[in-house]
């Protein structure tokens, strides 16, 4: 599945696209592979959040 083109408005259809591509990127990945698939991506966003909140001050 190709990752979800996202509108300006980000509405409620949006999170079904997400939450549907989320779903096939980790339907056939172990409980491990999971485990390590979202704490590698929670650790990019951190990472994104603390040079978003670098750049305002």
């Amino acid at each position: 599945m190709n990752r979800p083109v996202l509108s300006p408005n980000f509405t409620v259809e949006d999170i079904h696209k997400l939450r549907e591509y989320n779903y096939y990127q980790t339907k056939d990945m172990s409980q491990q592979e999971r485990i390590d698939y979202y704490n590698t991506r929670g650790m990019e966003v951190q990472k994104e959040i603390q040079a978003r909140k670098l750049q305002k001050l």
